[in-house]
């Protein structure tokens, strides 16, 4: 372990072994860090949230899976309701200035590029990539696999494996980063199918999801995963808008 000598960590947080925290960090009491975390200098893990309706002392927390690196100026809040804990998971990439809201559950390898913005209790799936100055408003869910264009405003919820960008667009299936995942093609065709059934810009998402599951047309984890994002959240889900094959999403 190696804490810098103009570093903060406050007493009662817990560091895994081979955390590194870089100077003018500042861990609170609040925090739990996995092996081998790093923060990088001016970053705040564990403050309180920005909510006027918080009590500071109630004892909420921040947990941060092993290996993750918090990048200068990161910020990530504390939970807002007692004996939770906003949580970042293993291996996640948070770039300069990013910011975790209050209550944020993000899964593992999630990479944030610089400047991104999650408003509080926004859920975002494994291997998601938030490109630089994206905003994501409050309750919104980000699924696995989902590759978000920069400067992107997001008020609602994108489905697994997809790419969004701007206000609100759905462009596609993130088919690049599938194969780069080494999914079978099969698997592929699969969540193309899936995806036209659900995504278009006609019909009830959860009820066309609903139904795709009940036909047992689709047996693959990932593709049963796809339909089953739309039964849960609040913020409604993005569709697509445009023209042509809304599942090409990249190059063949």
């Amino acid at each position: 372990m190696s804490i810098h000598r103009t570093a903060i960590v406050e007493d009662g947080a817990v560091l895994g072994d081979g955390c590194v925290i870089h100077a003018h960090a500042h861990v609170t009491r609040h925090c739990v860090l996995g092996d081998g975390v790093v923060v990088h200098p001016g970053a705040v893990i564990g403050g309180d949230p920005q909510d006027l309706s918080f009590d500071p002392q109630l004892a909420t927390f921040v947990r941060i899976g092993a290996r993750s690196v918090l990048r200068e100026h990161v910020t990530i809040n504390r939970a807002s309701k007692a004996g939770l804990a906003t949580e970042l998971g293993a291996d996640c990439y948070l770039m300069t200035a990013s910011h975790l809201g209050h209550d944020c559950q993000v899964a593992d390898r999630v990479i944030m590029a610089n400047a991104v913005l999650l408003a509080g209790h926004v859920h975002v799936g494994e291997r998601a990539f938030i490109g630089g100055a994206a905003a994501v408003h409050q309750f919104v869910r980000i699924g696995e696999g989902v590759m978000l264009g920069g400067l992107a405003r997001i008020t609602r919820d994108i489905p697994p494996f997809t790419m969004a960008a701007e206000r609100d667009e759905l462009v596609g299936l993130n088919v690049v980063g599938l194969r780069r995942r080494g999914l079978k093609g099969t698997v592929v065709a699969e969540l193309k199918a899936a995806f036209r059934t659900v995504c278009g810009p006609i019909g009830n998402p959860r009820e066309l999801a609903a139904g795709a599951l009940a036909s047992g047309s689709f047996q693959s984890a990932e593709s049963r995963r796809f339909l089953e994002f739309f039964a849960g959240g609040r913020r409604g889900f993005l569709r697509v808008r445009g023209a042509g094959d809304p599942a090409g999403g990249g190059a063949d």
